[in-house]
């Protein structure tokens, strides 16, 4: 029997186990509440207030073009948050309902995505639910956004006055957009993981820099940030990139690939003598019909190259001495058996082109004609014309650091089994697998007097703006052949292009040496590969650059479609970079003197002192007032002779340009009409007529 003592002290336990209960109800509730709800909120703060080693990322390097021009930075973007508690506790609530449609006008003309009433009705409900850590705009916004957004009232207060704090991330810009992307390279959405590609992945250790560490004190109820090791910067990497280059490349293949509905293509564009790339194009066509650089298939495409390795072959047999450019191949009718197997030139239906000699096979891309040589002159020692190939280097691997390079595939009897099919087909680009840059590193090396120099995409590195590294010019072969044959082949590739089935890649301007190159790529569903590749200007090049595109059918022609995108490309790089010397358009033994219009002869004396020109223009004194006159030119002189003009009579302004004509004309009272351009060759009242103030006269003017 229960005692009311003990009824009691039962009464006291169960109402305590009660509240015990309901406590934990609530510690479980709130629990879920931060964990859930809340969690962002607490995320954000505990970052800010993490007391002991703090790591603080650096800002990543620059990558910068050759002349100077910014490609890929790192730039600060941000979320932008309203603390409404942190804004009532310091008194400014009523600031900030005073100060709301301005706020939300500001906000509006800072992001025109978002009304003013927008932004009114999402403020006043952060407000409302006392957010702690609400989001002002759904986006991250750029340093000058949030630099125009902290200008605004109550956000232009400090955090714990006002409660506008924000949330800083660092993020990589092209300010070029997708000009070189794969060749720049991409780097993770996080940017602490790092880089994907291309050189941001190849110096990354560069332009990476190191972390600093800092611990948070508090100081007068105040969190400050403590450095112990400063962060360091990454270095800038200086590429040897060009962006007008760059353009010009991407622009001219571009449009091509627009008009062949090509699969994909890649232009590139390198200095004969240092190897710089100044221009890596690498287009692929995407589900949505555009082109957009997807990888960089300058470096890792495996792709039989066709008729551009037909030089490398004829260099071999030119170096052994089997043949000179004058050895005659008798082609026949376009088709010939090579052990049992048909090889045909492109116009084998048209009947072929019978005898002719080894630039002529080369001039019109003969696949009888090479395969004929190479097989008469090999067919019995195979690794001898390998060893030829790979004497000259054109198999070495470059290692040019790039995730996903691939080099050359030239297998000779001693790394696979060779057929007796295998040498005629290898000789004329097939049984081969090489990607675009090596095929114009050969070309390069042609060009650079048989130099083989390495393709090179970074020339410096810098901190501070200080150059603290550079990246020599490397040589890989120092004389690929012999100057003989040098001589011989660069005679060849200029009449391939002058005379030949390039000529769709020369230029009015000034001369292009190079060759063409159509090869069936896998199986002919796939299509076909069309290139070309070459160097200008023929005397002494500049710049050597291939261009190769994979289109889906036929018809194919490496001269008309990729040596057209060629011509472009060296037409627009010639007239923005390359400049004659004038002293090489004069005759050592002549004097030039340039043609001097008559009328206002100081203005000519001060040209003519200028320039350095022999004349009498000390003679001539200027003033406020022009100098009425002609010159008169000899072979080594400049005679300017001074005329008076009286005001009674029309003045002879014949030889006198537009501008001097009118100015003397109206000064005496005529009105002036013009018809033409150029010098004045004709006036409508003869010159010493009496003049009338108030007539017209017309004057004439012819270049």
């Amino acid at each position: 029997m229960t005692t009311p003592g003990q009824k009691h002290i039962i009464r006291r336990y169960t109402g305590i186990v009660f509240l015990m209960a309901v406590l934990v109800v609530a510690i479980i509730a709130k629990a879920a509440v931060i964990m859930f709800a809340e969690r962002q909120y607490w995320e954000d703060v505990a970052k800010r207030y993490v007391k002991e080693n703090v790591e603080i990322p650096p800002t990543r390097g620059n990558i910068i073009s050759a002349d100077g021009k910014l490609m890929a930075s790192s730039l600060p973007e941000y979320k932008i948050y309203m603390d409404f508690v942190a804004c009532k506790n310091a008194g400014n609530d009523s600031t900030l309902m005073n100060h709301l449609s301005e706020i939300c006008e500001g906000l509006h003309q800072i992001f025109p995505d978002k009304s003013a009433r927008e932004f009114r009705r999402h403020i006043l409900n952060g407000r409302k639910k006392k957010s702690q850590n609400y989001q002002l705009y759904p986006k991250r916004i750029s340093y000058i956004e949030y630099k125009e957004v902290k200008k605004l009232p109550v956000f232009n207060l400090n955090k714990f006055k006002g409660g506008f704090h924000e949330l800083a991330f660092n993020q990589r810009k092209k300010p070029f957009g997708s000009l070189a992307a794969r060749t720049l390279g991409d780097m993770y959405p996080d940017m602490s993981l790092g880089a994907k590609n291309g050189i941001e992945l190849t110096y990354d250790s560069v332009l990476r820099g190191r972390n600093g560490i800092v611990h948070r004190k508090k100081v007068r109820d105040k969190y400050l940030d403590i450095t112990d090791v400063p962060p360091i910067n990454g270095c800038d990497v200086i590429t040897t990139l060009d962006v007008d280059m760059q353009d010009i490349a991407e622009k001219a293949l571009v449009d091509q690939l627009k008009t062949l509905n090509a699969v994909s293509g890649v232009a590139v564009v390198m200095e004969v003598a240092t190897g710089d790339v100044k221009a890596n194009v690498n287009m692929t066509r995407a589900a949505d019909g555009n082109y957009y650089e997807m990888r960089n298939a300058s470096v890792s495409n495996l792709m039989e190259p066709g008729s551009t390795f037909k030089t490398a072959s004829i260099m071999v047999a030119l170096e052994d001495g089997y043949i000179t450019p004058d050895y005659v191949v008798d082609t026949g009718n376009g088709v010939v058996n090579m052990h049992g197997s048909n090889m045909k030139d492109w116009n084998w239906y048209k009947g072929g082109y019978g005898k002719i000699d080894v630039t002529r096979i080369l001039e019109v891309s003969s696949n009888v004609g090479v395969s004929t040589i190479i097989d008469k002159f090999y067919g019995n020692n195979p690794q001898k014309f390998v060893d030829g190939l790979k004497r000259m280097s054109i198999d070495k691997p470059l290692n040019l650091g790039f995730v996903g390079e691939a080099s050359p595939r030239i297998l000779g009897p001693k790394e696979r089994y060779f057929s007796k099919i295998t040498l005629p087909w290898m000789s004329i680009g097939y049984e081969t697998m090489i990607p675009p840059i090596y095929i114009l590193n050969f070309y390069n090396a042609i060009a650079n007097n048989g130099v083989m120099v390495k393709p090179k995409f970074v020339k410096a590195i810098a901190r501070d703006g200080e150059i603290i590294q550079e990246f020599p010019t490397e040589v890989v072969n120092p004389k690929i052949c012999s100057d003989t044959t040098l001589a011989q082949i660069r005679t060849i590739l200029r009449k391939v292009v002058s005379e030949g089935l390039a000529k769709p890649a020369g230029s009015k301007q000034f001369s292009v040496s190079g060759k063409t190159g159509t090869a069936q790529v896998a199986l002919a569903k796939e299509g076909y590969l069309v290139s070309f590749c070459g160097y200008f200007p023929s005397e002494a090049p500049q710049y050597s650059c291939i261009v190769s595109i994979h289109i889906p059918h036929g018809p194919a022609s490496g001269g008309l479609q990729a040596g057209s995108v060629f011509s472009r490309i060296a037409e627009r790089i010639y007239a923005k970079h390359l400049y004659r010397d004038l002293a090489h358009a004069k005759d050592s033994t002549a004097v030039l003197i340039p043609d001097v219009k008559n009328g206002d002869i100081s203005e000519a004396a001060l040209v003519l002192n200028a320039l350095g020109v022999n004349s009498n223009s000390e003679s001539v004194r200027a003033g406020h007032s022009p100098i009425w006159g002609k010159a008169v030119n000899t072979t080594n002189h400049a005679e300017l002779r001074q005329t008076k003009y009286s005001s009674q009579f029309v003045p002879n302004v014949k030889g006198m340009g537009a501008k001097d004509a009118v100015y003397l004309l109206e000064s005496q009272g005529l009105h002036v009409r013009i018809s033409g351009i150029g010098k004045v060759t004709a006036q409508s009242i003869a010159p010493g007529s009496y003049l009338r103030k108030g007539q017209t006269i017309t004057l004439t003017l012819k270049n």
